[in-house]
């Protein structure tokens, strides 16, 4: 289970490369050149709406999202469980439901033959990535369900290990 977890932080952390050397290559080619790469805002803005959705699977299972600890701060440690599996199975809920709703827009960008503007390539297969990293933090989300349950202490090392680094 670890090795997929790790899979998906890795195509998290690469979608961050393709979207920095995208801007960066965008930006040189423009400034030094006065040529501009056909269809780079349309692939920056897909590829970056794809960062999001492996970014949610990357945070959502390491729980290094940004929350509001007021409560949960001041709850005894069995309160704090509960204030976690009751949080995170929100969020289950939420993002299988935005997981469906994405699904429902990569069909749509795929029966209506969206193309970009300036090579007409077709823009499902972004969409497509963008869910696979949605469906991922599904699965995720799932795990770490699954280990606030039944196995909370292998998160607690996990956390601690991340401070020790």
């Amino acid at each position: 289970m670890d090795r997929i977890i790790d899979a998906i932080e890795w195509c998290a952390a690469t979608f961050v490369g393709i979207v920095a050397l995208n801007i960066f290559l965008a930006v040189v080619l423009r400034k030094f050149f006065s040529w501009q790469i056909p269809d780079s805002y349309d692939i920056g803005k897909m590829l970056l709406g794809t960062l999001i959705f492996w970014g949610i699977a990357a945070t959502s299972y390491r729980g290094g999202h940004i929350t509001v600890d007021l409560l949960w701060t001041a709850a005894n440690a069995k309160w704090k469980r509960a204030l976690d599996v009751f949080a995170t199975l929100v969020l289950l809920f939420v993002v299988a439901v935005q997981t469906i709703m994405l699904f429902d827009k990569v069909r749509a960008t795929f029966v209506d033959h969206v193309l970009t503007y300036d090579l007409g390539m077709p823009t499902w297969p972004f969409y497509a990535v963008a869910w696979l990293g949605d469906a991922s933090a599904v699965v995720l989300i799932a795990i770490r369900t699954y280990r606030l349950v039944f196995h909370p202490h292998d998160l607690v090392e996990m956390q601690e290990a991340k401070v020790v680094e």
